[in-house]
């Protein structure tokens, strides 16, 4: 039960922070492009990597740590199900090249973040 609670307390505060961060980008970079989403999901991507990295390969994190964090926190944090409803809205009003483009830098940006985070934590770590 403890576990538990405290994966839903880390949930919270990465919905918080995802809320935080993509105001953030809504105002610095404006309604045009779904700017904060791609943000929260690379900035989730990388710190998942370390997050993963630390506890099953270098061992410097506990399972419950890993899975507050990793669990909780990025799993409050990123918003794959936001992505997926902002490319359909896409594609529902015509926007096919806007919302393939929205796809590919997903994928793109969000891998070079996770290979980015896993390679910094090997690096400090290992």
């Amino acid at each position: 039960m403890t576990r538990f609670l405290l994966v839903c307390l880390g949930g919270a505060i990465g919905t918080g922070a995802r809320y935080l961060v993509s105001g953030w980008a809504l105002e610095t970079l404006g309604p045009a492009f779904p700017f904060g989403t791609l943000l929260v999901n690379a900035v989730g991507s990388f710190l998942l990597s370390i997050i993963m990295f630390a506890g099953i390969e270098a061992a410097a994190i506990s399972p419950t740590t890993r899975l507050v964090l990793g669990t909780g926190v990025m799993g409050g944090f990123t918003t794959y199900s936001t992505f997926n409803y902002e490319t359909l809205r896409y594609v529902d009003v015509g926007q096919w090249g806007t919302a393939a483009l929205y796809v590919l830098s997903t994928l793109v940006v969000c891998f070079v973040a996770g290979v980015a985070g896993w390679m910094l934590a090997r690096t400090i770590m290992s």
